[in-house]
């Protein structure tokens, strides 16, 4: 079988697993691979996927004397309330960039890498939503593809098999997954582009907003 016609039916595969796969945590004996991110605090559910990004549950006051030892920067929200309730330190970046895994596109992935990477440039960063699962689970993935340059099936295989907590949303993930063009936003992230299509509402918006200033 060809690599082609391979990886839709793993995809396919993935998609009817899905809610075993859901409920099983990772079990004690079995040895973590190496590049998955690794476990920091279970409380907040916070897991280490580079020196400069951490993934976790929406933390709490509480959690911010542990941010502050590991030297995090900035905190990306994926929820529609912000931080500023929890977080009140000034040393400490808050991004907010809400949305839903049944809704996401390329814009939203695209919007969230670029803040990530500009955000390491200052420091280490975390990125969380409300159980660190799913929402967090998507973009850690997409991270991983994109930026990190990992195949879809081992990005899948940490996503869902990782010990990120229940999700049933990880079907509406992988589905997305299946039809990204990974090479298209790779391009897009790299030339600043807010979308992969020129007839994205935010690239029409651009658009609109060039030809009003000439």
């Amino acid at each position: 079988m060809s690599r082609v016609r391979f990886f839709p039916a793993l995809c396919l595969s993935f998609l009817a697993l899905l809610p075993s796969i859901a409920v099983q945590a990772q079990p004690a004996s079995t040895v973590r691979p190496t590049e998955w991110a690794q476990p920091v605090e279970v409380q907040y559910n916070l897991f280490q996927m580079s020196p400069t990004l951490y993934r976790s549950a929406l933390p709490d006051d509480g959690a911010v004397p542990l941010l502050k030892n590991l030297k995090v920067a900035t905190v990306i929200n994926f929820l529609p309330e912000a931080d500023s309730n929890w977080l009140s330190d000034s040393g400490i970046n808050q991004v907010q960039l809400p949305y839903r895994t049944n809704h996401v596109d390329d814009a939203d992935v695209l919007k969230t890498l670029r803040a990530i990477q500009t955000a390491e440039a200052s420091g280490p960063v975390l990125m969380h939503c409300k159980h660190g699962s799913d929402r967090t689970g998507l973009m850690a993935a997409m991270y991983r593809v994109v930026v990190q340059g990992w195949s879809k099936e081992d990005a899948l295989s940490e996503m869902t098999q990782g010990g990120f907590g229940e999700s049933g949303h990880f079907r509406e993930s992988v589905r997305y997954m299946m039809q990204a063009d990974v090479d298209k936003l790779r391009t897009a992230l790299a030339n600043g582009d807010c979308s992969t299509s020129a007839f994205a509402t935010c690239s029409m918006k651009s658009w609109f907003q060039t030809v009003n200033l000439k």
